[in-house]
């Protein structure tokens, strides 16, 4: 198989005519030609006069080698297989947490025979949704299960955002899996793919559903507490639920507790667990109407019904030395409730698989460190983040309502009454505030400068009328669990930190990807015999 790059179509090309487009574009005979599909498409608007898609077709032909020689742009395709080795357990394996790094150690380890026994502190996805619109209609939180806590982790009340920084041949795995148990085709083969928070509830639900199939279990409603330690390795995970602690015997816990479980983080820092500072990054959320954007994006093919809602990628340096950069753009979504504690707030966005929602919405983050948090204690981001959240509830008023202003009126330094042709779209309420209030000086001050560079890159982000959400601050974790090269903790056998929480990912695919990673090294301890 050989796959052909670079390729410019219309928008209005029709993607049924694959195999014409072959013979009569490429110049494959159709004796010759034995299948074709689409592996890459993403949008080409550099040029607002001139919006296309670029395509990258995967082709199995006669003569490939000629096509090779002939063709522009190919390059032959390496299928890539990922095989899981069976394994046999005389204590099943523990994971804590079932959120994408959760989900897919666990499909790993069921997948080799492992039986992995799953703990997630939240609810099943169903019982998670009703316990979030109840929050987003009522201000009334529950800390056990909400945006944070629940089966699919964060990201299944996020934009579904399935792009990553990272190189790993496992990623399509992933995609496949996915696709498998309910996500869209597209995400095959779409340059920035996105599930959506609505496609997501299923395809985790249907996730869980072959873990249990394969051997494996998982409890919801219980909270990992502690552990139990024999000669210097994992003995036991101890968990509590409505009928109170449970221990289960296993020399293995793959934590997987994601940046919000900020119980865990202070139990492994009181047993003594190997913790260092990392950085994060803190701001609050932008929203411009969905369809100034698209206008500002795409020009005047915006509309064009092959074209879904525009994203964008934004980072100004700053004359002040930090750095201001848009994270986790959801095109046609919502400010999103996300708080997991009380009297502490927290926003994120979200968006369903439509993108059709009237705003279109951003992170605007500036990056902390240990330099800003004001201690070396290994939690002192942590902390930092948790007195933000106590102040940006205090600037909602309470009830968690969010503090939010206009763009014009941060740069005035002046709140007015009434918003103008953009509204918040945050849930239950909001009140308005400065980010002055709930933010340090330094951040307040690389959005007032960093904000009318933005607008200098795109047209009208900088608007007045724009409307500004305190706080985005769980873009990360704060905390690194450390660990050694075979995954498992520097302090404690047995213990393999794991995904976004510990430190060692940052989204759904790289969660997942490291998931997948440290199943791997638990079956090759399993098969090796070693500790």
């Amino acid at each position: 198989m050989i796959r052909v790059g670079n390729i410019k179509v219309p928008l209005d090309f029709d993607f049924s005519t694959l195999e014409q487009f072959c013979t009569s574009r490429l110049g494959i005979s159709d004796s010759s030609l034995r299948s074709v599909k689409l592996s890459k498409k993403s949008v080409d608007a550099r040029r607002k006069n001139d919006v296309h898609f670029i395509i990258s077709l995967d082709i199995s032909a006669k003569g490939e080698v000629t096509l090779l020689k002939r063709l522009k742009n190919a390059s032959p395709v390496k299928k890539y297989v990922y095989t899981i080795p069976r394994v046999n357990v005389d204590k099943r394996p523990v994971i804590v947490g079932f959120g994408p790094a959760g989900m897919f150690a666990a499909l790993v380890l069921a997948s080799a025979g492992a039986r992995p026994i799953v703990i997630e502190r939240g609810s099943d996805v169903d019982t998670r949704v009703k316990a979030v619109e109840e929050f987003t209609a009522s201000g009334k939180l529950d800390t056990e299960c909400n945006i944070q806590f629940g089966e699919g982790g964060a990201g299944t009340f996020s934009d579904g955002k399935l792009t990553t920084g990272i190189k790993d041949e496992r990623i399509r795995w992933v995609l496949e899996k996915l696709v498998e148990f309910g996500a869209p085709d597209e995400i095959l083969y779409m340059a920035k793919p996105h599930i959506g928070t609505d496609k997501l509830r299923g395809t985790v639900k249907s996730l869980r559903r072959k873990v249990t199939e394969l051997g494996g279990e998982v409890r919801f409603g219980a909270r990992f507490s502690g552990y139990e330690v024999q000669n210097g390795c994992i003995s036991a995970a101890v968990y509590t639920d409505g009928n109170g602690e449970h221990i289960v015997e296993t020399d293995t816990i793959i934590l997987a507790s994601g940046h919000s479980a900020r119980d865990v983080f202070e139990m492994l820092y009181e047993k003594g667990v190997s913790l260092s500072q990392k950085n994060f990054a803190v701001g609050v959320r932008i929203e411009h109407l969905r369809t100034d954007i698209d206008k500002v994006m795409y020009g005047s093919f915006a509309g064009h019904s092959a074209l879904k809602a525009a994203d964008y990628k934004l980072v100004v340096h700053l004359p002040n030395g930090r750095t201001l950069y848009t994270f986790c753009m959801c095109p046609g979504g919502v400010v999103a409730a996300a708080s997991s504690e009380k009297e502490r707030l927290a926003v994120n966005g979200m968006s369903y698989f439509a993108r059709d929602e009237v705003n279109s919405n951003s992170a605007l983050l500036v990056n902390v460190g240990p330099d800003d948090y004001g201690s070396p204690h290994p939690l002192a981001g942590m902390h930092f983040q948790r007195k933000l959240e106590e102040q940006a509830f205090i600037a909602g008023g309470g009830s968690y309502s969010a503090p939010v202003c206009t763009v014009g009126e941060l740069m005035d330094r002046k709140l007015s009454d009434g918003f103008g042709h953009v509204l918040p779209s945050y849930r239950p309420d909001v009140k308005k505030a400065l980010p002055d209030e709930y933010l340090p000086d330094f951040i307040c001050e690389s959005l007032r400068l960093g904000i009318p560079e933005m607008g200098r890159k795109i047209n009208g982000f900088d608007n007045a009328e724009a409307v500004l959400t305190g706080i985005e601050s769980r873009s990360s974790s704060p905390v690194r669990i450390n660990r050694g090269d075979d995954l498992q903790s520097l302090s404690l056998r047995g213990l393999y930190p794991c995904g976004e929480g510990a430190g060692y990912a940052g989204g759904i695919v790289s969660a997942a990807v490291d998931g997948m990673k440290c199943a791997e090294a638990v079956i090759d301890k399993l098969i090796g015999g070693i500790s």
